[in-house]
């Protein structure tokens, strides 16, 4: 049985028919690249398997579970989260206090909302553990807004990771910054997700990134699934070449 079982999901805007009628099978483990021109319909489907939007129709299935339905905090619990292209951190607080608070939130407690990691010695330590895992222990009492931006990524994803997710969505993990920041930062991102049992998708328009850390990739084209299968699958896909952003992918 799959992880995520998506059957025909559809999503329109007016006229725009953003998701035309997916169906998909995600196994447990590994990463997934998630690719497409502008406008394929990639941020659509992730906001629908998560809960953002809700669809047309068709259903989501996560471990054997129907949660086509389920807001986006029942997802989370169920053990879907995701990071987003835009950083979506709280710039005040400390880098700390960031991953503090999503622990507060998945373990449902109560404290200083303001200050999470300071009255609750379990939370600061687990807090610091996650930080660890992405080399950004050394950060803990910076404030978010004075990371540099490959470092925001990371606690990007880090904050999602502190929700203990089964699958992780990541929307463009390496967009904004330098070419060379960019391998570190999947180097470090695809182990934890590796040696933590964690399924990652990748939104990604780095075909370079998409083809060194996928396992499988997925292509989306005008709302559906174009091709999907291993790297060098994709690679040798004549119509994926011809179709993502005039971009030729045999390299």
């Amino acid at each position: 049985m799959p992880l995520l079982a998506v059957q025909r999901l559809t999503k329109t805007f007016g006229d725009n028919v953003a998701v035309d009628g997916v169906s998909l099978a995600i196994e447990s483990g590994g990463v997934v690249g998630l690719i497409g021109s502008n406008g394929a319909g990639k941020t659509t489907l992730v906001n629908l398997i998560s809960g953002l939007f809700r669809a047309d129709s068709g259903s989501v299935t996560f471990d054997g579970r129907d949660i086509t339905h389920l807001s986006v905090n029942e997802r989370i619990r169920a053990g879907i989260a995701r990071s987003f292209q835009l950083v979506n951190l709280f710039d005040q607080m400390s880098v700390l206090d960031n991953v503090a608070l999503t622990v507060f939130s998945r373990e449902r407690k109560t404290g200083d909302m303001l200050r999470p990691a300071e009255g609750d010695g379990a939370v600061r330590d687990e807090a610091l553990a996650v930080l660890r895992q992405f080399g950004l222990h050394a950060k803990a009492d910076t404030l978010a807004n004075e990371l540099a931006q490959g470092e925001r990524k990371l606690l990007d994803v880090a904050v999602a990771c502190a929700l203990r997710p089964r699958l992780l969505f990541l929307d463009e993990p390496t967009s904004g910054v330098s070419t060379r920041e960019k391998a570190p930062i999947m180097d470090i991102v695809t182990s934890i997700v590796r040696s933590g049992a964690i399924t990652a998708v990748i939104i990604e328009h780095d075909m370079d990134v998409v083809f060194r850390y996928s396992d499988r990739i997925v292509a989306m084209h005008q709302g559906r699934i174009l091709a999907d299968g291993t790297p060098d699958a994709i690679r040798a896909n004549d119509e994926v070449a011809m179709t993502l952003l005039g971009e030729h992918v045999h390299q």
